[in-house]
């Protein structure tokens, strides 16, 4: 088999144990919660660990990524994502469980970061397309299976064996990149931007912070306002450093391309208007109907399961069909969905929820292959790592964003108790309020997604030639010129 299909089966791999983790672990908090003795602070956290380790060292992964390789990178992330979960798994209280997620979101961050840009060097014109299908329904599949994987595992075994499982096919793909992928870089990047990646490591971090503690205290806090003013000062200088480099980690001129910034903003929106949403359903699932971990899968199945062949259409479709009418039709049925699913009453009944859940399935299947084709589509291919860590940078600071925010919203309901002494009218009028936020928020993004995303503003490509090469054996160069 081909090197390039060899990519896509590592890639695949990664892709798969990244979402899957993410969905059995949101099946999950309620049992974690009981078994460790955690708050609901503590039970955030869990989540919120993950988000921010990420969140903060997306750009810098695929910085790194294009000066020192993709595929090395990749590998570390994988290596370092399975040796995450295996301390979760191993976790004896909730400190323990929350730093080992913190190491998962390190290499998740490297692994997101690199994952697109190893797809954007392997593959080109209409073999891109199939590629983005094919990682469209494992995308699809991972989000299917999460739920019921994790409420099988949860009821059946333990919360622990949520982690377990991420052990083999970490190592399956460990080795897959190791002996199949082709290594690629940008031949013309040759030293790091130390200033550059300790001034956004350092934003991110205390912006997503400022964020998870506005969530838990409320934006009055004194930590939050030095939290979000650092973060400001910090992304200001980041900025002016940027500008003063002749080899910056970050390409300040893409905030001109509109497309950039359409695709940035539906990045944001997806995650933090649509995924953001899933801890607050499972806990108004599990919490206030009742319901068991497995039963709670069960019932999250019905929009995982629409996600998956609407993925399959949007990555065959995304060479084919201009991609903002793809994300702005995605985002505006994720957006309908979450409104459909408002109107919750204290007596209603999990069946409410099912319209909604399945347009914001839809949704969500239709953003997400076609947005990955726009995040390494406006770069040449040497910037392949730069750009797909910036998207999911953006995904990511949108997904901690939508926490902190929502997480607000229901506090000002319910406060700050435990939620089994929440009653339940409370919890569901903080429910309703969150789900009408993230619904109108998901529209407003489809709007500037389907104006801002334009055809031309895509990077002309050209499939690098094997003279091209560098000296390392199975190293790409990239010769598309910059646009």
């Amino acid at each position: 088999m081909d090197r390039k299909w060899w990519t896509l089966v590592a890639v695949c791999l990664g892709t798969f144990m990244l979402l899957v983790d993410v969905t059995i672990v949101n099946v999950a908090l309620p049992s974690i919660q009981d078994d460790l003795h955690a708050s609901f602070a503590q039970l955030q956290w869990v989540v919120d660990a993950y988000a921010l380790s990420l969140a903060a060292l997306l750009l810098t992964a695929g910085s790194l990524a294009d000066i020192f390789g993709r595929r090395l990178l990749f590998a570390i992330g994988l290596a370092v994502f399975t040796a995450g979960s295996l301390l979760c798994a191993l976790a004896t209280d909730p400190v323990f469980l929350v730093l080992a997620r913190a190491g998962q979101g390190i290499g998740g961050a490297i692994m997101f970061a690199t994952s697109l840009a190893l797809l954007a060097q392997a593959f080109h014109g209409r073999e891109r397309g199939t590629a983005f299908a094919v990682w469209g329904a494992v995308t699809g599949a991972a989000v299917a299976i999460g739920p019921v994987l994790g409420g099988i595992i949860t009821t059946g075994w333990s919360w622990r064996g949520i982690f377990f499982v991420n052990i083999p096919v970490g190592v399956a793909a460990i080795a897959v990149t190791v002996w199949r992928v082709a290594e690629s870089r940008d031949p013309g990047r040759r030293g790091v931007d130390l200033p550059g990646f300790a001034l956004f490591t350092g934003a991110l971090i205390a912006l997503v912070y400022g964020l998870i503690r506005a969530g838990e205290l409320g934006w009055g806090d004194a930590g939050v306002a030095i939290c979000l003013g650092s973060a400001a000062v910090l992304l200001a200088a980041f900025v002016a450093a940027e500008r003063l480099r002749r080899e910056p980690m970050f390409d300040l001129s893409l905030f001109r391309v509109p497309t950039f910034c359409g695709g940035s903003v539906a990045a944001f929106a997806v995650n933090g208007c649509v995924y953001a949403m899933l801890l607050y359903i499972v806990l108004y699932l599990q919490d206030v109907l009742g319901y068991s971990a497995l039963q709670t899968g069960v019932r999250l199945l019905i929009m995982s399961a629409v996600t998956l062949p609407a993925a399959v259409v949007s990555g065959r479709l995304s060479s084919r069909v201009p991609l903002r009418l793809l994300i702005g039709a995605g985002l505006a049925l994720s957006g309908a969905g979450l409104l459909l699913m408002a109107g919750l009453a204290a007596g209603s009944g999990w069946t409410h929820l099912i319209p909604g859940l399945v347009a914001a399935g839809v949704g969500s299947g239709l953003v997400n292959p076609a947005l990955a084709s726009t995040a390494v589509g406006v770069v040449p291919h040497r910037a392949a790592g730069m750009a797909s860590g910036s998207n999911s940078t953006f995904r990511q600071v949108g997904v901690a964003t939508g926490i902190a925010v929502f997480g607000t919203l229901l506090a000002a309901r319910v406060g700050h108790r435990p939620l089994a002494q929440v009653p339940r009218a409370g919890f569901v009028s903080g429910l309703n309020e969150i789900l009408v936020v993230s619904g109108v928020g998901a529209l407003l993004a489809a709007v500037a997604a389907a104006v801002l995303i334009r055809s031309r503003d895509f990077a002309p490509r050209t499939q690098p030639p094997a003279s091209a090469a560098s000296a390392e054996p199975g190293v790409a160069s990239e010769v598309a010129p910059r646009a």
